[in-house]
C-alpha cells in the first residue's frame, strides 16, 4: 500500500465544504474575468465596434491571450457542471471531489499567475492590462478557496493514491445509450486496436481492411448519418464518445472515421437528394471510404488561397488540375470531397466549389490507378495507418453530378459548416489520446521500480499522473459540452475550438508526461510511449493549428460582444 508512504492528511475540516457550490461560484468568477478580457480585447481591435482586421493581426497576442483565457474559463465552467450531475446522481466521490479541487486550484491559478498558449508563451493578466480584473478574481471567496486549498501536494497525494487503486473519476454521461456506446468501442479498442497499433505504426501499415470492415460493423462510419440514408442517426455527443474511445487505442482509428464525419456532413447538409441518396448510404455501411481533399502546398490554413482548378467541360463534367498536400488516406478510399476553384476570376472564397470526386480504390502496388491523378506518400513521425500524400491532378475527370448541392461557388460556405463537427471530433480523438498516454504512464509507474520503490511512490511521478487525470476531466467536458451545443442545434464554431484548442495541449502535455515518466525507455522505439508523443503532436496542427483556433475564437467572441 502507498498510504503508508505518502503523508497522511486528514480532511475531516474539510468535509463540510461543498465544493460543487463553490466551483459554479469559482466558474462564474473565471467567467466575469474573461469577460473583462473580452472588453480590453475589443478596445484594442474594433474600436469603432466593428473589427479591423490590420489591428487584429497587429494586437495577435492579445487576441489569443484572450482566446485562451476564455477557453481556461469555460473549462472550468463544464467542470464545474460534470461535478453537479455527478453530484445529483450520487456519482460525486471522494476521487471526482480532489479532481474538481486540483483542477480549479490550478486553471485558476493559471488565469491569475499565467495561462500556457504553448511550451514558452505565457499570458498573464499585467500584459493584457487585466491587473484590477485579476485581483477581483482572486479576491472572491469560492476562487479563493481553490486557489488555497485545491492544488496541493496532499490532494495531489491522495488522487494518485486513489489512482494507482484503480479507480477513475465519474464519466457517465446519465444516458444509458449512450454508456453502452462507451463500454462498446471501449471493450473493441482495447480487444483489436491497442495490442496491434505499436506495430502498425513501426512498419507504417495501413490499419488492415479486416479491422476496417469490423468498425463498419460496428457503425463508426455512420453515427451521424441520418437513419433514412443507412446511418445510425445519433447525434455529434455519441460521435465523440466513439472518436474518444478508439483513438485512446489508437489515434489513427479515431480517425477514419473523421472522413466519414466530414463527408457525411458535407453531402448531408448540402448534397442533392440524388447525392444522399447515392453516397450516404454507402459512407455509412463503410462500403465508400472518403479522403478530405482541401489543403494546398502553399496555402495551409488559408483555404480561400485555394488555387487548384475545376474546369467545366462542354457535357458539364469537370476536370482538375493542380496540386493537394497532407491528403489523409488518400489511396484507399473511393470519394473525394475536393475544394477546388471553378471560377478563376472570382478571388477569394467565392470562386471556390465543392467536388464529390469518384476515384479508384488504390493497392500497395498501384496506390492511384486512375488516370490524371498521381500521389506520392509523406513519411511522418506519427499518425500512421492511413498515410500522408501529396497528389497532383492532371486532367482527372470529374461527373457532371460531382459538384455538391448543383451549385457553384458555394464551396468554402459548406466546408466552413463542416469544421464544428470536426474541430468536436478532433477534440474527441484529442482526449482519447491523452487517456492512452495516461494508461500507459499508470501503468509503467507501478511495474517499474526505482531505488527499491515503484516510481509511483515518488512525488513528481505522482503529480504528473494526478495532474494528467484532471486535465483529461477539464478537457474531456469542454469537449462534451461543446457537441451537446451542436446537437442543440445552435452554432458551436467558439465552443469547437475552445475544445480543440484545450484537448491538443493537454493530449501533448500527457504524451510528454508520459515519456518522462518512462525516461529512457519512453525515447525508444519499441515503447509505446514514443508512438503517443508522435500521435499527439499534429493534434495542435491539423483541423486549424492552434494560433489559427485562437484567432478564430478571440475574433469571434469579440464579434458576439459587438
Amino acid at each position: 500500500m502507498i498510504r503508508a508512504w505518502w503523508p497522511e492528511k486528514t480532511f475531516e475540516s474539510e468535509l463540510m465544504t461543498d465544493w460543487t457550490t463553490l466551483a459554479s461560484g469559482a466558474a462564474e468568477a473565471a467567467r466575469a474575468f474573461a469577460s473583462a478580457a473580452q472588453a480590453r480585447t475589443a478596445q484594442a481591435i474594433a474600436p469603432e465596434g466593428k473589427i479591423d482586421a490590420s489591428l487584429a493581426d497587429k494586437e495577435q497576442r492579445l487576441v489569443h491571450g484572450f482566446a485562451w483565457i476564455a477557453t481556461t474559463a469555460e473549462a472550468l465552467a463544464a467542470t464545474a457542471e460534470w461535478a453537479a450531475r455527478g453530484k445529483a446522481a450520487g456519482r460525486h466521490g471522494a476521487i471526482e471531489e480532489l479532481v474538481l479541487r486540483i483542477g480549479f486550484g490550478e486553471y485558476l491559478a493559471q488565469l491569475l499567475g499565467g495561462v500556457p498558449m504553448s511550451q514558452n508563451e505565457m499570458v498573464r493578466p499585467g500584459e493584457l492590462g487585466l491587473t484590477d480584473a485579476a485581483s477581483t478574481l482572486a479576491a472572491n471567496p469560492a476562487a479563493a478557496q481553490f486557489l488555497s486549498e485545491g492544488n496541493t501536494a496532499e490532494t495531489r497525494a491522495a488522487l494518485a493514491e486513489l489512482l494507482a487503486q484503480g479507480q477513475v473519476p465519474d464519466e457517465s454521461l446519465d444516458d444509458e445509450t449512450l454508456d453502452l456506446i462507451r463500454d462498446q468501442f471501449r471493450g473493441f479498442a482495447a480487444d483489436r486496436i491497442a495490442p496491434n497499433a505499436h506495430a502498425w505504426h513501426l512498419a507504417d501499415d495501413l490499419i488492415p481492411d479486416d479491422v476496417v470492415a469490423e468498425m463498419a460493423e460496428l457503425g463508426v462510419f455512420g453515427v451521424c448519418i441520418k437513419e433514412e440514408y443507412g446511418g445510425l442517426g445519433m447525434g455529434k455527443l455519441a460521435m465523440v464518445l466513439v472518436s474518444e474511445e478508439l483513438s485512446r487505442g489508437w489515434i489513427c482509428a479515431g480517425s477514419l472515421g473523421t472522413r466519414s464525419e466530414i463527408a457525411g456532413e458535407l453531402i448531408g447538409e448540402n448534397g442533392t437528394e440524388e447525392q444522399k441518396r447515392k453516397w450516404l448510404p454507402a459512407l455509412a455501411d463503410g462500403s465508400v471510404l472518403p479522403t478530405a481533399v482541401f489543403t494546398e502546398p502553399d496555402t495551409g490554413s488559408d483555404l480561400a488561397s485555394v488555387r487548384t482548378r475545376a474546369i467545366r467541360q462542354g457535357d458539364g463534367s469537370f476536370v482538375i488540375q493542380g496540386a493537394k498536400n497532407w491528403i489523409t488516406h488518400a489511396a484507399r478510399t473511393d470519394l473525394m470531397t475536393a475544394l477546388c476553384r471553378t471560377d478563376p476570376d472570382t478571388p477569394g472564397h467565392r470562386g471556390l466549389s465543392m467536388l464529390l470526386a469518384s476515384k479508384t480504390r488504390g493497392s500497395e502496388d498501384n496506390p492511384f490507378p486512375d488516370q490524371g491523378l498521381d500521389g506520392s506518400e509523406i513519411e511522418v513521425l506519427g499518425y500512421r495507418g492511413m498515410k500522408e500524400y501529396a497528389l497532383s491532378f492532371d486532367g482527372f475527370a470529374v461527373a457532371e453530378d460531382g459538384l455538391l448541392g448543383g451549385a457553384e461557388g458555394k464551396g468554402f460556405v459548406q466546408l466552413m459548416q463542416t469544421f464544428e463537427g470536426a474541430r468536436i471530433q478532433t477534440a474527441a480523438r484529442a482526449v482519447g489520446v491523452g487517456w492512452n498516454a495516461y494508461d500507459l504512464a499508470l501503468r509503467y509507474a507501478l511495474d517499474r521500480k526505482q531505488f527499491g520503490e515503484p516510481l509511483i511512490r515518488f512525488p513528481r511521478v505522482a503529480d504528473k499522473l494526478a495532474m494528467m487525470v484532471c486535465e483529461l476531466v477539464m478537457a474531456r467536458e469542454l469537449t462534451y459540452s461543446a457537441a451537446r451545443t451542436k446537437d442543440s442545434g445552435k452554432r458551436c464554431d467558439i465552443e469547437a475550438g475552445m475544445a480543440k484548442l484545450i484537448g491538443a495541449r493537454v493530449a501533448w502535455s500527457n504524451a510528454d508526461n508520459n515519456v518522462q515518466i518512462h525516461g529512457g525507455n519512453g525515447y525508444a522505439l519499441e515503447y509505446q510511449a514514443s508512438r503517443v508523443l508522435c500521435d499527439a503532436r499534429i493534434l495542435n496542427i491539423f483541423e486549424g493549428a492552434a494560433e489559427i483556433q485562437a484567432h478564430v475564437i478571440g475574433r469571434g467572441l469579440v464579434s458576439a460582444r459587438n
